[in-house]
């Protein structure tokens, strides 16, 4: 424990010298700024040059935070492991897979559950009304195994993944209930690692580890890096305070009394994962970060499905914020850590995507007509370096391959702008109250191809 303590303090002195070096690298810049600003006369110029300035330091603040409260919920891990290496904490689990049309997945994601490293396990699939062979395929592996027994439920009407896992739920009869979806595929200690933090009777829910499999062309790997920079490092911060904002669909624990007392999932929103999260927090319950419950899960390999899929992302989340908007204002049930979890999704969803797009068309702007072309470099370079620090810093924790640190340019200078722009988008329309449907990306079977052992680096 005294090395512990020893490697956090000096870790808490690295962050600090850090956010002296990036503090006065965006001084420098700032002045930089001024100085080439100096000669336009525009008010506006100006006077958004500063506020982009302040908007800068508050980011800078943002990821020092991150990089301290997810190294400190790194080496909490460590310690947790060690504690829990001499008790045999199994609780009863029960899986559920909802399936719709995942024909290509489901077999792969049933045959990982059979290869979980866990003594006795209730797997049940359910399928909402699949026009494909997904019943089929799923209905060859029912039946009892080694350390498992697999059910199917088959429904006859289509009514959405959130009444699929409500099915499931009450299908199920063990404590513990475990969600993933069925194009994800589990390693086999994900169970383990992640059922150990209900030992503790207060904690209600645990996320797991998403990464990428399907890293086949630069769309998939950029995905791939903002899962480990923009998903699991936040994860891994929240889960220091015990207040993770966004449980994913691909791995999520679950106490079940505590299903039970919250009524299950609700179809009223386009993030029926989120919407449940937000729920527990609004109760003031904890919900862990486990980074060694690791599942896999396919990206969209098209740019049409990952505009889908982050629209779909950011109009459910916003959803969920206004269903539970009481608990942003309230903080005597969610707690002050809780509901400031609450207004971080808020500023995440709509202050930074808006601001980012606001810069960078701005200093496109000032450079295009005014000539100031250095002043959008200097920007750009600022937060490059932002992201090539962090991004080291979360690939370390995650022991992923290091060459993903340097995607963190293409990530910053285009992935990002045109994510945020959806995110804008999606945010107005949202405003607007623009109906929208469930919008399907096209699943290439990925996590079953990995299974059989091709390379996901």
């Amino acid at each position: 424990m005294g090395r512990i303590k020893l490697r956090d303090t000096l870790y808490s002195l690295l962050v600090l010298s850090l956010g002296i070096v990036l503090g006065g690298w965006t001084v420098v810049v700032y002045f930089a700024l001024l100085f080439h600003i100096r000669d336009i006369s525009s008010m506006f110029v100006n006077v958004t040059s500063t506020v982009l300035f302040l908007f800068l330091i508050l980011l800078i603040v943002r990821y020092l935070l991150l990089l301290w409260a997810s190294f400190n919920q790194h080496y909490e891990s460590f310690v947790f492991d060690e504690k829990m290496e001499g008790k045999d904490f199994t609780a009863s689990v029960s899986v559920l897979v909802p399936a719709y049309n995942e024909g290509p997945n489901i077999e792969s994601a049933i045959q990982s559950l059979l290869e979980m490293d866990y003594p006795d396990l209730e797997i049940i699939v359910i399928n909402d009304a699949s026009s494909d062979d997904t019943f089929l395929r799923a209905s060859r592996w029912a039946g009892y195994y080694r350390n498992a027994q697999v059910k199917v439920i088959d429904r006859e009407v289509n009514r959405g993944k959130a009444e699929a896992l409500n099915l499931g739920i009450q299908n199920s009869t063990r404590d513990i209930v475990v969600c993933m979806d069925a194009d994800s595929r589990l390693e086999p200690q994900a169970l383990l690692k992640g059922v150990a933090h209900f030992i503790d009777p207060k904690v209600a829910a645990v996320a797991g580890n998403v990464k990428v499999v399907n890293r086949k062309n630069l769309l998939t790997r950029l995905q791939s890096l903002e899962y480990i920079l923009g998903l699991n490092l936040v994860r891994r911060a929240q889960g220091y305070y015990q207040c993770v904002n966004i449980i994913p669909g691909p791995m999520g624990f679950f106490r079940r009394s505590v299903l039970d007392e919250i009524g299950g999932y609700e179809s009223d929103t386009f993030a029926e994962d989120c919407d449940l999260t937000v729920k527990m927090l609004a109760r003031g319950m904890r919900v862990n970060y486990e980074p060694g419950a690791i599942s896999w899960t396919e990206a969209p390999e098209t740019i049409m499905g990952l505009i889908t899929q982050r629209y779909r992302w950011t109009r459910g989340i916003l959803q969920s914020l206004k269903k539970h908007k009481f608990s942003l204002f309230h903080m005597r049930d969610s707690g002050f850590i809780n509901s400031s979890m609450l207004w971080y999704m808020m500023f995440e969803a709509i202050a930074w995507p808006a601001m980012n797009i606001f810069g960078n068309l701005f200093f496109l702007f000032v450079a295009f007509w005014y000539g100031a072309v250095n002043m959008l470099l200097l920007w750009w370079l600022i937060l490059v370096l932002l992201d090539l620090i962090v991004s080291l810093h979360a690939v370390s924790l995650e022991e992923e391959d290091l060459s993903m640190v340097f995607y963190a340019v293409p990530y910053r200078m285009v992935f990002l702008f045109a994510v945020d722009v959806t995110k804008l988008l999606a945010t107005f329309e949202e405003l607007l109250k623009v109906k929208m449907t469930w919008g399907r990306i096209e699943r290439m079977g990925r996590t079953k191809t990995s299974a059989e052992g091709e390379d996901t680096g």
